[in-house]
C-alpha cells in the first residue's frame, strides 16, 4: 500500500517523503500563492484560479485573501459560501461544506494529526479523517476545527471555539473545548 492510501483508508502514513504527494501540495501552495496575489477587484480571475484549487465548487462562492491550503482537491465548497481572511485548510482527507456556509477570519479546518506515541510521531508519521460542515453553518472568528469532526446543518459557533467533537444540528456551540450550549431558533 503505497503512503497516499495509507492516508486515504485513515492508516498512518508518512507524507515527507512521497514524491506525488509533495509535488500535490506544491501545485496547491502555487496556486494558492497566485490566488492570494490577485487583486481583490479581479473577480472573475480570483474565481477561475479558486476552481482551480479546489476539488468541488458552486457558482456563488467568495473566499478572502490570504487562503492557504495543502492539497485544494479534497476540499468542497456548496452554493452561497463565503470564507473571511486568513483561513486555513489542512486537507489531507476530505473537507466538505454544504451550502449557505460562512466563516470569519482566522479559521482553520486541521483534518490531519500525528500519534500521541512520542516514537510514531518522531517519525513523521501523521493521519487524517475528513471534516464535514453541514447547511446553513456560520463559523466565528478564529476557531478551529479538528480532525475527524462533523458539525450538523443549522449550526453556529462561537468565536475562538476549539472544535474538538461532532456537534450535532440546530445547536449553537462555542468555547474550548466546544460545546453545544443552546438549541438554535429557527
Amino acid at each position: 500500500m503505497t503512503e497516499k492510501e495509507k492516508r486515504d483508508s485513515g492508516e498512518l502514513y508518512d507524507a515527507n517523503y512521497n514524491q506525488e504527494m509533495i509535488q500535490e501540495r506544491e501545485k496547491a501552495k502555487n496556486l494558492c500563492f497566485l490566488y492570494n496575489s490577485i487583486q481583490p477587484s479581479e473577480k472573475e480571475k480570483r474565481k477561475e484560479v479558486m476552481k482551480q484549487i479546489l476539488g468541488k465548487t458552486k457558482e456563488n462562492f467568495l473566499i478572502e485573501s490570504n487562503f492557504y491550503c495543502d492539497y485544494g482537491y479534497q476540499i468542497e465548497i456548496g452554493e452561497n459560501f463565503y470564507m473571511n481572511h486568513n483561513s486555513v485548510i489542512l486537507d489531507a482527507a476530505k473537507v466538505t461544506f454544504g451550502d449557505n456556509v460562512f466563516i470569519g477570519p482566522n479559521c482553520g479546518f486541521y483534518t490531519a494529526g500525528h500519534p500521541k506515541e512520542i516514537k510514531l510521531r518522531n517519525q513523521g508519521l501523521e493521519y487524517a479523517k475528513p471534516i464535514t460542515i453541514g447547511n446553513n453553518v456560520w463559523i466565528g472568528g478564529n476557531v478551529v476545527v479538528l480532525p475527524g469532526v462533523t458539525i450538523g446543518d443549522n449550526v453556529t459557533i462561537g468565536a475562538g471555539s476549539i472544535v474538538t467533537k461532532d456537534i450535532p444540528p440546530n445547536t449553537i456551540a462555542y468555547g474550548n473545548p466546544c460545546k453545544v450550549v443552546h438549541e438554535q431558533n429557527l
